[in-house]
């Protein structure tokens, strides 16, 4: 049985942010980023996830990269949490009307950005069908949880996940320099200047991230 919702779109970013540091300025505050695509469960112990985009087409280059961490020994659900990340990144070019391969550090950029600011989408993957508690009314969220003393997730990505999606798309592209079907250049620099040492800025997504949560479907 398959999942995944296609079609839906993402609400504007409301003036968050110009890109104007290098090359042509790009304009992100009006971007509309749809909900394009998804991350279809196959059920198929050979190929557990696949990337498809507006149309139900396969994304063949995701293809190749999920068989590479398949046979690196990396379990289903690393497919699955690599893939959204990727499946971000597909969004966001799609809405540029960019090839994946014709990327340059200059959309890398804009993404790394871009996302740092997004609005998560809604409703979020882990509840598809949107709150079922059904109640019509907007709740206050406690900012702290009762039980755990944590605080809870806001409706921005955290910085971990920027850095497990950028440490991702650039393994991603990493593998299609080696393999000689992508871009010359990976677009995914390995050093920015910014948030020196975060965690997993370096890691290579060939090898699995410390801890359950990076490896599974936990920083969402």
């Amino acid at each position: 049985m398959r999942r995944g919702a296609c079609g839906v779109e993402f609400g504007r970013l409301g003036s968050l942010l110009v890109i104007s540091d290098g090359d042509v300025p790009r304009e992100l505050a009006g971007l509309v980023v749809s909900r394009r695509g998804c991350l279809e469960a196959t059920g198929d112990l050979f190929q557990p996830y696949r990337l498809v985009d507006g149309a139900g087409a396969l994304v063949a280059p995701v293809a190749a990269f999920f068989a590479e961490l398949a046979a690196c020994g990396r379990p289903a659900t690393t497919q699955r949490s690599y893939g959204m990340d990727l499946l971000r990144w597909f969004r966001f070019l799609w809405a540029l009307g960019m090839e994946w391969d014709q990327a340059t550090r200059v959309e890398a950029r804009d993404f790394c950005r871009w996302l740092q600011v997004s609005v998560k989408p809604t409703p979020h993957w882990r509840r598809p069908d949107g709150d079922s508690r059904g109640s019509g009314r907007k709740r206050a969220t406690p900012r702290v949880n009762a039980v755990t003393g944590k605080a809870f997730r806001g409706d921005r990505y955290e910085a971990t996940t920027v850095a497990h999606c950028e440490s991702v798309v650039r393994g991603f592209y990493d593998f299609h320099l080696e393999a000689g079907t992508g871009p010359m250049v990976n677009p995914f620099p390995l050093s920015r200047r910014r948030g020196a040492g975060r965690a997993d800025a370096h890691h290579n997504p060939m090898e699995p991230f410390d801890g359950t949560a990076a490896a599974g479907t936990g920083r969402r």
